[in-house]
C-alpha cells in the first residue's frame, strides 16, 4: 500500500509488496525490497539499498548526505540489511570516497534518535539503544549491544559479542566478548550473559575469561599477554578472534582493571 501523500520518484525501485506511509519521501536511485515498511514522514535518499522485511519508523532519514566537509558529491550508498528495524528519527549517512558505502547488517535494531555516520560498517544482530551516536568510519562486528546515550569516536572498532554500557564515550577499540563501562571507559569483565544467550558453553566462556585474564589482570603488557595466549591456549575461533583483533587494532584497545570471573 502506498499512501496518497507519499512522494516516490518514478525511478526508485520499490517492490510491489512494500508499504509506504503518509508523507514519506523516496528519492531516485533507491532500492527497497520485499515486505518492507517505510513509516510516515521518513525520507529515503538517493543511494539507499534497503533489504527485505525492513521497518523504518516515523521521521527516519536513510542515506543522508555525509556530515563531512570533504564530501564532494560522489555517488555512494547506504545498505540496510534484511529484517532490520530503524526506529523514530534515526539518521544513517551514506558513504564517502573512503568506502563509498555505509552498511547496517541484518536483524539489527537502531533505537530512536541513534545516528550512523558515513562509512560505518555495522554487523548482524546488533542493537543500538536510544541516542547512540556513531561518528564516521566506525566498524562494529556481529552481535554487539550498545547502551543509550553512548558516543563512539570515528575510526573506532568494536569486536563481536561485546556489550557497551550506557552514557559512555568510546575513544579506543573494544575487543571481542567483553563488557565495558564507566568513565573513562574500561574493561569490566566478559559479556557472560550475552555469550550464554548466544549458546556459548560454560567451558568456552571460562576459556575466554582466562585469555583476557592474561591481557588485563596478570601484569603483562599487551604483546606479552598475546604471546602467552598463543603459546598456552588451544586453537579456537575465539582465540583467533581475540588475537587478530588486538594485533590489528589501530587505536589501541581500552584499558581495564582486575575483574573476577562472573558468578
Amino acid at each position: 500500500m502506498i499512501h496518497s501523500t507519499a512522494i516516490i520518484h518514478p525511478d526508485a525501485a520499490v517492490h510491489a509488496s512494500v508499504n509506504v506511509d503518509a508523507y514519506a519521501i523516496i528519492e531516485n536511485n533507491v532500492t527497497i525490497n520485499e515486505n518492507s515498511w517505510i513509516g510516515p514522514h521518513s525520507i529515503i535518499h538517493s543511494g539507499a539499498r534497503i533489504g527485505k522485511n525492513v521497518k523504518i519508523y516515523k521521521g527516519a532519514c536513510i542515506s543522508c548526505i555525509p556530515q563531512d566537509l570533504k564530501f564532494e558529491g560522489e555517488v555512494t550508498e547506504a545498505f540496510i540489511g534484511n529484517g532490520t528495524w530503524i526506529r523514530e528519527f534515526v539518521t544513517v549517512s551514506r558513504g564517502t570516497k573512503d568506502r563509498y558505502k555505509t552498511v547496517v547488517g541484518v536483524n539489527c535494531l537502531l533505537m530512536a534518535y541513534s545516528h550512523i555516520g558515513h562509512d560505518c560498517i555495522i554487523g548482524n544482530n546488533c542493537i543500538l539503544a536510544n541516542s547512540v551516536q556513531l561518528a564516521g568510519h566506525v566498524i562494529m562486528e556481529n552481535n554487539i549491544r550498545i547502551g543509550g546515550l553512548t558516543g563512539i569516536h570515528q575510526f573506532s572498532k568494536l569486536g563481536e559479542h561485546c556489550i557497551v554500557g550506557a552514557g559512555v564515550l568510546v575513544t579506543q577499540d573494544i575487543p571481542p566478548f567483553v563488557m565495558v563501562g564507566k568513565n573513562p571507559l574500561q574493561y569490566c569483565g566478559i559479556n557472560k550473559v550475552g555469550l550464554q544467550r548466544s549458546n556459548f558453553s560454560s567451558e568456552k566462556i571460562r576459556e575466554i575469561y582466562d585469555m583476557y585474564d592474561f591481557i588485563y589482570n596478570k601484569g603483562f603488557n599487551r604483546s606479552e599477554g598475546i604471546q602467552y595466549i598463543k603459546e598456552n591456549f588451544p586453537n579456537s575461533l575465539e582465540k583467533q578472534s581475540i588475537i587478530h583483533f588486538i594485533e590489528t587494532s589501530e587505536r589501541g584497545i581500552i584499558r581495564g582493571q582486575r575483574q573476577s570471573f562472573p558468578s
